[in-house]
Protein backbone atom coordinates (compact mmCIF):
# COMPACT_ATOMS: atom_id res chain seq x y z
CA UNK A 1 0.00 0.00 0.00
CA UNK A 2 1.10 3.67 -0.52
CA UNK A 3 2.18 5.53 2.54
CA UNK A 4 -0.45 7.97 3.32
CA UNK A 5 2.40 11.13 4.08
CA UNK A 6 3.25 11.44 1.28
CA UNK A 7 0.03 11.96 -0.23
CA UNK A 8 -0.86 14.45 2.30
CA UNK A 9 2.49 16.62 1.68
CA UNK A 10 1.70 16.59 -1.93
CA UNK A 11 -1.77 17.87 -1.61
CA UNK A 12 -1.10 21.02 0.92
CA UNK A 13 2.52 22.12 -0.90
CA UNK A 14 3.03 25.17 -2.25
CA UNK A 15 6.30 24.45 -3.75
CA UNK A 16 7.18 26.62 -6.98
CA UNK A 17 4.11 28.25 -6.43
CA UNK A 18 4.15 31.86 -7.48
CA UNK A 19 2.31 34.21 -5.43
CA UNK A 20 1.45 37.75 -4.90
CA UNK A 21 0.35 39.55 -1.67
CA UNK A 22 -0.79 42.75 -1.64
CA UNK A 23 -0.31 44.31 1.46
CA UNK A 24 2.41 42.58 2.41
CA UNK A 25 4.12 44.95 4.38
CA UNK A 26 1.46 45.31 7.41
CA UNK A 27 1.13 42.92 10.43
CA UNK A 28 -1.60 40.42 8.61
CA UNK A 29 -0.39 40.68 5.15
CA UNK A 30 3.07 39.87 6.34
CA UNK A 31 2.65 37.00 8.15
CA UNK A 32 0.29 35.32 5.44
CA UNK A 33 3.23 36.29 3.41
CA UNK A 34 5.83 34.62 5.50
CA UNK A 35 3.63 31.28 5.66
CA UNK A 36 3.37 31.15 2.05
CA UNK A 37 6.48 30.88 1.50
CA UNK A 38 7.52 28.70 4.30
CA UNK A 39 4.93 26.36 2.23
CA UNK A 40 7.35 27.00 -0.51
CA UNK A 41 6.07 29.43 -2.55
CA UNK A 42 7.99 32.30 -4.17
CA UNK A 43 6.38 35.33 -2.75
CA UNK A 44 6.01 39.14 -4.25
CA UNK A 45 5.77 41.41 -1.57
CA UNK A 46 3.60 44.20 -2.78
CA UNK A 47 3.21 47.19 0.00
CA UNK A 48 3.40 51.29 -0.42
CA UNK A 49 6.77 51.60 1.05
CA UNK A 50 9.80 49.94 -0.40
CA UNK A 51 11.73 50.29 2.54
CA UNK A 52 9.16 48.04 4.26
CA UNK A 53 8.75 45.84 1.34
CA UNK A 54 13.08 45.03 1.02
CA UNK A 55 12.48 44.18 5.22
CA UNK A 56 10.02 41.90 4.49
CA UNK A 57 12.01 40.24 1.78
CA UNK A 58 14.91 40.37 4.10
CA UNK A 59 13.15 38.34 6.72
CA UNK A 60 11.69 35.94 4.65
CA UNK A 61 14.99 35.16 2.86
CA UNK A 62 16.80 34.69 5.97
CA UNK A 63 14.32 31.63 7.15
CA UNK A 64 15.54 30.62 3.72
CA UNK A 65 12.53 31.32 1.87
CA UNK A 66 12.43 33.33 -1.46
CA UNK A 67 11.19 36.60 -1.86
CA UNK A 68 10.84 39.75 -4.43
CA UNK A 69 10.34 43.07 -3.51
CA UNK A 70 7.66 44.50 -5.60
CA UNK A 71 6.49 48.12 -3.74
CA UNK A 72 3.10 49.16 -5.86
CA UNK A 73 -0.12 50.97 -4.38
CA UNK A 74 -3.17 48.66 -4.72
CA UNK A 75 -5.24 52.01 -5.64
CA UNK A 76 -2.34 52.74 -9.14
CA UNK A 77 -3.16 50.26 -11.72
CA UNK A 78 0.04 51.38 -14.07
CA UNK A 79 2.13 50.97 -10.54
CA UNK A 80 0.40 47.32 -10.34
CA UNK A 81 1.48 46.21 -14.18
CA UNK A 82 4.86 47.42 -13.35
CA UNK A 83 4.90 45.01 -9.92
CA UNK A 84 3.40 41.99 -12.51
CA UNK A 85 5.83 42.57 -15.21
CA UNK A 86 8.96 42.50 -12.15
CA UNK A 87 7.45 39.17 -11.39
CA UNK A 88 6.98 38.06 -14.37
CA UNK A 89 10.67 38.90 -15.02
CA UNK A 90 11.68 37.45 -12.43
CA UNK A 91 9.79 33.71 -11.92
CA UNK A 92 7.86 33.79 -15.34
CA UNK A 93 4.87 33.01 -13.83
CA UNK A 94 1.95 33.84 -11.68
CA UNK A 95 -0.39 31.50 -9.43
CA UNK A 96 -1.78 32.84 -6.35
CA UNK A 97 -2.99 36.49 -5.89
CA UNK A 98 -3.85 37.35 -2.23
CA UNK A 99 -5.68 40.37 -1.46
CA UNK A 100 -4.17 41.74 2.10
CA UNK A 101 -4.04 45.31 1.28
CA UNK A 102 -7.11 47.50 2.73
CA UNK A 103 -8.11 48.81 6.30
CA UNK A 104 -10.05 52.23 7.49
CA UNK A 105 -9.22 55.57 8.84
CA UNK A 106 -10.45 57.38 11.99
CA UNK A 107 -12.13 59.88 9.54
CA UNK A 108 -14.31 57.27 8.38
CA UNK A 109 -15.43 56.15 11.37
CA UNK A 110 -18.78 56.99 13.44
CA UNK A 111 -17.21 58.13 16.72
CA UNK A 112 -19.26 57.86 20.03
CA UNK A 113 -19.99 61.50 20.46
CA UNK A 114 -21.41 61.59 16.77
CA UNK A 115 -23.96 59.78 14.69
CA UNK A 116 -24.11 58.52 10.93
CA UNK A 117 -25.74 61.66 9.95
CA UNK A 118 -22.44 63.39 10.54
CA UNK A 119 -20.62 61.11 8.52
CA UNK A 120 -18.54 63.26 5.54
CA UNK A 121 -18.63 61.41 2.13
CA UNK A 122 -15.11 61.72 1.38
CA UNK A 123 -13.87 59.70 4.06
CA UNK A 124 -16.26 56.80 3.51
CA UNK A 125 -15.55 56.82 0.03
CA UNK A 126 -11.77 56.69 -0.10
CA UNK A 127 -11.83 53.55 2.85
CA UNK A 128 -14.88 51.22 0.19
CA UNK A 129 -12.78 52.36 -2.20
CA UNK A 130 -9.58 51.03 -0.36
CA UNK A 131 -10.55 47.71 0.29
CA UNK A 132 -13.03 47.05 -2.94
CA UNK A 133 -11.25 49.17 -5.75
CA UNK A 134 -7.84 47.88 -3.68
CA UNK A 135 -9.06 44.37 -4.08
CA UNK A 136 -10.67 44.49 -8.01
CA UNK A 137 -7.79 46.25 -9.35
CA UNK A 138 -4.77 43.47 -8.36
CA UNK A 139 -7.59 41.16 -9.03
CA UNK A 140 -7.18 42.55 -12.90
CA UNK A 141 -3.84 43.15 -13.47
CA UNK A 142 -2.17 39.93 -11.97
CA UNK A 143 -5.39 37.22 -12.61
CA UNK A 144 -5.44 38.43 -15.98
CA UNK A 145 -2.06 36.52 -15.98
CA UNK A 146 -3.67 33.20 -14.29
CA UNK A 147 -6.59 33.87 -16.87
CA UNK A 148 -4.40 33.08 -19.81
CA UNK A 149 -2.77 30.33 -18.27
CA UNK A 150 -6.17 28.85 -17.02
CA UNK A 151 -5.11 28.36 -13.62
CA UNK A 152 -4.33 30.55 -10.67
CA UNK A 153 -5.71 31.17 -7.03
CA UNK A 154 -6.92 34.53 -5.78
CA UNK A 155 -7.41 34.87 -2.28
CA UNK A 156 -9.38 37.87 -0.99
CA UNK A 157 -9.15 39.22 2.71
CA UNK A 158 -12.76 39.66 4.12
CA UNK A 159 -13.75 40.58 7.67
CA UNK A 160 -16.14 39.30 10.30
CA UNK A 161 -17.72 42.79 10.00
CA UNK A 162 -19.21 42.02 6.55
CA UNK A 163 -21.42 39.91 8.20
CA UNK A 164 -22.04 41.77 11.37
CA UNK A 165 -22.98 44.95 12.53
CA UNK A 166 -19.81 46.52 14.21
CA UNK A 167 -20.31 49.57 16.34
CA UNK A 168 -18.37 52.69 14.67
CA UNK A 169 -16.66 50.91 11.62
CA UNK A 170 -19.73 51.38 9.05
CA UNK A 171 -17.39 52.51 6.20
CA UNK A 172 -15.21 49.51 6.72
CA UNK A 173 -17.65 47.14 7.19
CA UNK A 174 -19.61 48.01 3.56
CA UNK A 175 -16.16 47.64 2.28
CA UNK A 176 -15.54 43.91 3.41
CA UNK A 177 -19.05 43.40 2.42
CA UNK A 178 -18.42 44.30 -1.02
CA UNK A 179 -15.66 41.70 -0.77
CA UNK A 180 -17.44 39.25 -0.09
CA UNK A 181 -20.26 39.76 -3.05
CA UNK A 182 -17.10 40.34 -5.37
CA UNK A 183 -15.67 37.00 -3.85
CA UNK A 184 -18.37 34.91 -5.43
CA UNK A 185 -19.11 37.24 -8.38
CA UNK A 186 -15.60 36.61 -9.54
CA UNK A 187 -15.21 32.96 -8.69
CA UNK A 188 -18.06 32.72 -10.94
CA UNK A 189 -16.92 34.71 -13.63
CA UNK A 190 -13.09 33.14 -13.87
CA UNK A 191 -14.15 29.59 -13.30
CA UNK A 192 -17.32 29.94 -16.03
CA UNK A 193 -15.07 31.45 -18.92
CA UNK A 194 -11.39 30.32 -18.22
CA UNK A 195 -12.10 27.17 -16.41
CA UNK A 196 -11.96 25.25 -13.37
CA UNK A 197 -7.87 25.58 -12.61
CA UNK A 198 -9.28 28.86 -11.67
CA UNK A 199 -10.36 29.94 -8.14
CA UNK A 200 -11.50 32.65 -5.87
CA UNK A 201 -12.57 32.25 -2.31
CA UNK A 202 -12.09 34.83 0.90
CA UNK A 203 -10.69 34.50 4.55
CA UNK A 204 -12.81 36.69 7.10
CA UNK A 205 -10.55 37.30 9.85
CA UNK A 206 -12.19 37.88 13.27
CA UNK A 207 -10.49 40.45 15.67
CA UNK A 208 -6.53 40.83 15.41
CA UNK A 209 -4.90 43.34 16.71
CA UNK A 210 -2.63 45.56 14.20
CA UNK A 211 -1.42 49.01 13.64
CA UNK A 212 -4.53 50.55 12.92
CA UNK A 213 -6.68 49.21 15.83
CA UNK A 214 -4.14 48.92 18.71
CA UNK A 215 -5.03 51.61 20.31
CA UNK A 216 -8.95 50.94 20.28
CA UNK A 217 -7.90 47.63 21.63
CA UNK A 218 -4.90 47.82 24.15
CA UNK A 219 -3.86 50.46 26.43
CA UNK A 220 0.06 51.52 26.15
CA UNK A 221 0.64 48.99 29.08
CA UNK A 222 -1.59 46.15 26.82
CA UNK A 223 -4.33 45.97 28.88
CA UNK A 224 -7.67 45.74 27.51
CA UNK A 225 -9.70 49.02 26.90
CA UNK A 226 -13.54 48.45 27.68
CA UNK A 227 -13.79 47.76 23.54
CA UNK A 228 -10.86 45.53 23.44
CA UNK A 229 -12.56 43.47 26.84
CA UNK A 230 -16.30 43.25 25.34
CA UNK A 231 -14.76 41.92 22.29
CA UNK A 232 -13.00 39.18 24.16
CA UNK A 233 -16.11 38.44 26.11
CA UNK A 234 -17.51 38.03 23.15
CA UNK A 235 -14.96 35.50 21.81
CA UNK A 236 -15.42 31.76 22.75
CA UNK A 237 -11.68 31.53 22.36
CA UNK A 238 -11.07 34.30 24.73
CA UNK A 239 -8.23 35.67 23.00
CA UNK A 240 -7.33 37.79 19.81
CA UNK A 241 -6.54 36.47 16.74
CA UNK A 242 -2.61 36.25 15.86
CA UNK A 243 -1.33 36.22 12.04
CA UNK A 244 -0.41 32.46 12.33
CA UNK A 245 -4.10 31.62 12.52
CA UNK A 246 -4.27 32.79 9.20
CA UNK A 247 -1.54 30.92 7.62
CA UNK A 248 -3.33 26.92 7.86
CA UNK A 249 -6.68 28.22 5.77
CA UNK A 250 -4.64 29.92 3.67
CA UNK A 251 -2.25 27.29 2.43
CA UNK A 252 -5.21 24.95 2.36
CA UNK A 253 -7.11 27.31 0.42
CA UNK A 254 -4.18 28.29 -2.14
CA UNK A 255 -3.22 24.09 -2.74
CA UNK A 256 -4.43 21.24 -4.35
CA UNK A 257 -6.22 20.37 -1.22
CA UNK A 258 -9.17 22.81 -1.97
CA UNK A 259 -9.41 22.48 -5.66
CA UNK A 260 -13.39 22.22 -5.46
CA UNK A 261 -13.50 25.18 -2.66
CA UNK A 262 -14.68 28.30 -5.12
CA UNK A 263 -16.27 31.27 -3.79
CA UNK A 264 -15.99 30.83 -0.48
CA UNK A 265 -15.56 32.70 2.51
CA UNK A 266 -13.94 30.48 5.73
CA UNK A 267 -14.32 32.77 9.09
CA UNK A 268 -11.25 32.57 11.19
CA UNK A 269 -12.63 34.73 14.16
CA UNK A 270 -12.61 32.12 16.84
CA UNK A 271 -15.75 31.29 17.06
CA UNK A 272 -17.19 35.42 17.47
CA UNK A 273 -19.33 35.30 14.54
CA UNK A 274 -21.18 32.29 15.57
CA UNK A 275 -21.74 33.30 19.30
CA UNK A 276 -24.80 34.92 20.54
CA UNK A 277 -23.25 36.17 23.91
CA UNK A 278 -25.37 34.13 26.29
Amino acid sequence: MTPFTPFIDQLFSLNDKVAVVTGATGVLGGGMARGLAQAGAKVAILGRRRDKADAAVEQIRQSGGRALATPADVMDKAQLEAARDAVLAEWGKIDILINAAGGTTAEATVSPDKTIFDMPLDPMRYVIDLNLIGTLLPSQVFGEVMAKAGQGCIVNISSMNAQRALTRAMAYSAGKAAIDNFTRWLAVELTTKFGEGLRVNAIAPGFFVADQNRSLLLNDDNTLTPRGQKIIDHTPAGRFGIPDDLVGPLIWLCSPAARFVNGTVIMVDGGANAFSGI
